[in-house]
């Protein structure tokens, strides 16, 4: 039987984030858009979805990608539109999450700012803008923001990489 499960992330760009996790064995699916929480997170911020096989990546894995692929220990002036955050589908992965975010800490130098949050709504990016770094490598966007972020992907994490997804893209990173 196969575990698929979700998971949504907001750090940066949504297009740099869903490059990202398209990039990834086990990653089934990534959709990007804007996602609000509840309370005081109630306005929406670049996110993305992420379905995912639990059996062939799992969320420790995902979410140490992610604390890795953005600025999860640092303000800014932008984080209502780029919050840092974890949203979670229910209490049982709230409390999975918190846990490995106690584990990871231990990884970065500084405190790590990124918010565990309940996820609340969803609201999808024009077609225009999904599948961005995909449709458009050579984009001088692509190429500053997203190539070093995927470069980070074949140092650090080498054995997640879909190379059959990126194998057109590889010999620009």
């Amino acid at each position: 039987m196969v575990r698929e499960t979700k998971i949504a992330f907001g750090g940066g760009c949504h297009w740099c984030t869903e490059a990202v996790f398209q990039s990834l064995n086990g990653v089934y699916k990534v959709s990007q858009g804007f996602i609000s929480s509840n309370n005081k997170n109630n306005t929406f911020s670049e996110a993305v979805i992420i379905h995912f096989n639990a059996e062939e990546i799992s969320l420790e894995v995902l979410i140490e990608i992610h604390l890795h692929t953005h600025k999860s220990t640092s303000q800014h002036s932008m984080r209502e539109k780029y919050r840092s955050a974890i949203y979670v589908f229910s209490k049982k992965q709230k409390k999975e999450v918190q846990l490995i975010m106690n584990q990871l800490q231990s990884a970065f130098q500084e405190k790590i700012i990124t918010q565990i949050l309940d996820f609340e709504s969803f609201k999808s990016s024009d077609n225009q803008f999904k599948n961005y770094y995909y449709s458009n490598p050579e984009k001088p966007f692509c190429q500053t923001f997203i190539n070093p972020k995927l470069k980070l992907l074949f140092t650090k994490f080498s054995q997640q990489v879909n190379t059959n997804k990126l194998n057109e893209i590889i010999t620009s990173l």
